[in-house]
């Protein structure tokens, strides 16, 4: 199954064979295992649970700690369905061998949280004149619509509010290096997120 929940460690550069310089963000993926496997039969579709992170076993609930300890399983941190319809079984380990070097992935993260920001620097508005008289409007919207026909803002409109911490994937990233030993993916381009936030890494949709 083409699919791993990792961490991102940051970005650095590798060098291809004619010498050039590629950026590539590194990730720490896996070793992930099977939670749960989900059948067409009992649940209506077909996927697998995996977890990823030890624990400590006081940092779960009851609950959590009996779902794992029914495959022998350690404490593990965050759980992630991936769909498939791969057979794997309950227990089962999986490593950043599942990929290889020259596939496209798909990596999906939370992208940093901006907090509240205003149309500037949320949408890159130009903002007001910063003459003619006016002292405080250089980071405004300026008009929101029109008066009496329609009489209301339109929704959708970009406005103020609260920035970032949104669920990000980018796309077709190319696998640049795998160190299996190190539990260690490195990416091409840039993935959503702080360091150390969780990622999914899963096949490509767009090959």
């Amino acid at each position: 199954m083409k699919g791993l929940i990792g961490k991102k460690v940051g970005m650095t550069q590798l060098f291809d064979d004619s010498g050039k310089a590629v950026p590539v963000t590194v990730i720490e993926a896996g070793p992930c295992y099977v939670t749960q496997v989900r059948t067409l039969d009992q649940d209506g579709y077909s996927a697998v649970q995996l977890g990823f992170e030890e624990a400590k076993p006081q940092r779960l609930t009851g609950g959590e700690l009996g779902h794992l300890k029914k495959n022998d399983l350690p404490a593990l941190k965050h759980l992630r369905e991936f769909r498939t319809n791969e057979e794997l079984k309950e227990g089962e380990k999986l490593t950043v061998e599942v990929f290889a070097e020259g596939e496209r992935v798909d990596v999906v993260g939370k992208s940093k949280g901006r907090g509240f920001a205003g149309v500037v620097k949320r949408y890159g508005f130009s903002g007001g004149p910063k003459t003619h008289g006016q002292s405080d409007r250089q980071r405004a919207p300026g008009s929101i619509g029109a008066g009496s026909t329609p009489g209301r803002v339109f929704k959708g409109k970009r406005m103020p509010g609260r920035m970032g911490n949104e669920t990000v994937t980018s796309q077709s990233l190319l696998v640049s290096r795998i160190d299996p030993e190190n539990n260690i993916i490195a990416v091409r381009g840039s993935v959503p997120g702080p360091k150390n936030g969780l990622v999914i890494i899963k096949e490509a949709r767009k090959q």
